[in-house]
């Protein structure tokens, strides 16, 4: 069998053409290469060089000149991008067991938003949608569940090693948990100035190459391949804007509470190894917005916390501030997904698993959330897309402002306060030491 994380498939190269055409990309000269490479067999490895020379020409198409975004991908530019206002956030004042709480919220919310989505994860709304409206269970407001009647088990094919929530006594390793602990575990290591390429080194000590995925395999592969960060973010990468980055950023934030711009920055060091352009405004964005919700509970200044540490005029911010004009005028929750899935295609891995869609998905569940913790995780997981991303990311900041003592038991209680990671000494960690380490490293830095 062909290793198929070494060659390029003709997925890669359809996505590489949306990904082009997304970024502005002006393709007319490339047209006729791009139907010669997509009548190969790609499997045959003697037709990999001819896949690899597209990608690498379709890096250097210039971007069109009415593309209509400004859209660097370097810190330097992406600060001069940003917009010329940012919220005004109240310092923090918390104390340290007030703070400590917080940080076990949002390791702990993190978890049960990523354990509601992951049994349901690639499931589509056909799929999803059944499976609730059989059940009575619609919308979702509860776990997913493997025991349920056998007709209902066996329409929607569940399988007993998926980790439904009554199959699973603690949070099973999941690449949304894996990077919180990874990027806890880099800043242990190389301390707040670290840098792009110790993430890189950290990687390849420490995280096996299957353990990634998209993006962070196509950057673990140039790696290995002596390209560096940043070029390793964009060589032959066409999934260079999906979500990786975007689930790698909380820990940055819990890092820097009250400190949006600092949060940023670690993410942008962070993301640049494997990401371009939106895909690590996505991660800016959230490592942001989870900073700021430690100094403030109110959900749209939240969010314009973490637009304020990206380009104003970027496809994220301006999908992002569609949601506000959507609510200025009424639209209610289910029209708000219905929107999101007519510009965005799930059934397209690429518009499944882009950053824009499921930083809509994620703004979506905070804005029409109301600040409730189960119903805003279950908004973000409802509408499908990327679901145990989604839940997670939803899941951590809402836990920030609740924090852990306020969390509905109904929520935590399955977990039994415990994480299983494939990171190197964290294989099975109790969330409140992951809190109490975070704390404890918080105060080194101040």
């Amino acid at each position: 069998m062909k290793p198929i994380w070494l060659y390029l498939t003709q997925e890669d190269i359809a996505t590489e053409r949306l990904q082009c055409e997304q970024e502005g990309r002006d393709l007319s000269t490339l047209e006729e290469e791009f139907a010669y490479v997509q009548s190969l067999d790609l499997e045959n490895l003697a037709n990999q060089p001819a896949a690899q020379a597209l990608l690498d020409k379709t890096l250097q198409a210039p971007i069109r000149p009415d593309f209509p975004f400004e859209e660097p991908s370097d810190l330097q530019a992406i600060r001069a991008a940003r917009p010329k206002t940012a919220p005004s956030l109240p310092k923090l004042q918390l104390s340290d067991a007030a703070l400590e709480d917080k940080l076990y919220g949002a390791w702990t919310g993190r978890a049960v938003g990523c354990l509601l989505g992951k049994p349901v994860e690639g499931w589509r709304r056909p799929r999803m949608w059944g499976y609730l409206k059989d059940l009575g269970r619609w919308p979702l407001s509860d776990f997913f569940r493997y025991h349920v009647p056998q007709e209902v088990q066996e329409k929607y094919q569940l399988s007993e090693r998926a980790p439904f929530a009554d199959l699973v006594s603690a949070m099973p390793e999941d690449d949304d948990l894996n990077y919180t602990t990874t990027a806890l575990a880099i800043m242990k290591r190389f301390g707040p100035d670290f840098t792009s390429e110790q993430v890189a080194q950290f990687w390849m000590s420490d995280i096996p190459i299957l353990h990634t995925c998209t993006a962070e395999r196509v950057a673990y592969r140039n790696f290995c391949n002596l390209v560096s960060p940043p070029a390793s973010a964009s060589f032959r990468n066409p999934y260079r804007e999906w979500i990786g980055a975007q689930i790698r950023a909380d820990f940055w934030g819990y890092a820097a509470p009250g400190n949006p711009e600092r949060a940023a920055e670690w993410a942008w060091r962070d993301a640049c190894i494997s990401h371009v352009k939106n895909g690590i405004y996505g991660a800016m964005w959230v490592a942001a917005m989870t900073a700021a919700a430690f100094v403030t509970e109110d959900i749209p200044t939240i969010i314009r916390a973490g637009l304020a540490q990206i380009p104003a005029n970027c496809r994220l911010a301006d999908a992002i501030e569609s949601l506000f004009e959507w609510q200025e005028v009424g639209v209610d929750y289910d029209t708000a997904v219905y929107r999101v899935h007519e510009l965005w295609d799930e059934t397209r891995a690429h518009d499944w698993c882009h950053t824009i869609s499921n930083a809509l998905i994620v703004a979506v569940a905070l804005l029409w959330g109301e600040g409730d913790f189960a119903k805003t995780i279950c908004r973000a997981v409802q509408p499908c897309f990327d679901t145990d991303c989604n839940g997670a990311t939803t899941g951590s900041i809402v836990g920030i402002l609740y924090g852990r003592k306020n969390l509905p038991t109904h929520w935590t209680e399955g977990i039994n306060d415990t994480l299983h990671t494939g990171v190197a000494g964290y294989h099975t960690v109790k969330l409140a030491d992951m809190a109490h380490e975070t704390m404890r490293l918080i105060e080194t830095l101040r």
